[in-house]
C-alpha cells in the first residue's frame, strides 16, 4: 500500500474506543491535538524494570509534530508508568486497554505541567540576573 492511502476501519481487529484497539482497527496509531495546538501520535512502550515479579513496565509517548513546514517531529511527552507486567506484551496489551478519552486526558495534563516550566528564555534570564544588584 502506498504511503497515505486511506485502508478502511475493520471493526473486527478490536474495540477502537481503547488506544491499543484504535490502532488495531484503524491501522495507526491514534494522534490528539494537543491543548498548546500541536498535533501529537501516540506510540504506546514497555522497558524492562529491576521489579522480578512484574518485571516490564509500560508507558505511553506522545511525539509532538511541527505545525509549519515538512511533517516532522518536534519534540515528545511520555507518562510515568502506567502499567506493570511479567512481560513486554503483557505489559503492552495492558496499556493498550486504556480508553482513548483517558488517554487525551494523560496528554493534556503532561502539556499543561510542561508549560508551567520556565517560560523566559535563557538570553533574558541572564538579563535579569545580571541587571540585580
Amino acid at each position: 500500500m502506498s504511503r497515505g492511502q486511506h485502508r478502511p476501519p475493520d471493526q473486527s481487529k478490536g474495540d477502537e474506543s481503547t488506544i491499543g484497539g484504535y490502532a488495531a482497527v484503524h491501522d495507526r496509531p491514534a494522534a490528539f491535538q494537543g491543548t498548546d495546538g500541536f498535533s501529537y501520535s501516540v506510540e504506546l512502550m514497555a522497558e524492562e524494570t529491576d521489579e522480578p515479579e512484574r518485571s516490564w513496565a509500560g508507558f505511553i509517548l506522545f511525539v509532538k509534530w511541527a505545525r509549519v513546514g515538512a511533517q516532522s517531529p518536534e519534540g515528545h511527552l511520555e507518562t510515568d508508568y502506567l502499567v506493570r507486567g511479567s512481560s513486554q506484551a503483557e505489559a503492552l496489551r495492558q496499556l493498550g486497554d486504556t480508553p482513548l478519552a483517558a488517554v487525551k486526558a494523560l496528554l493534556d495534563s503532561l502539556i499543561d505541567q510542561h508549560s508551567r516550566g520556565p517560560t523566559a528564555s535563557w538570553w533574558d534570564a541572564m538579563r535579569d540576573d545580571a541587571a540585580r544588584p
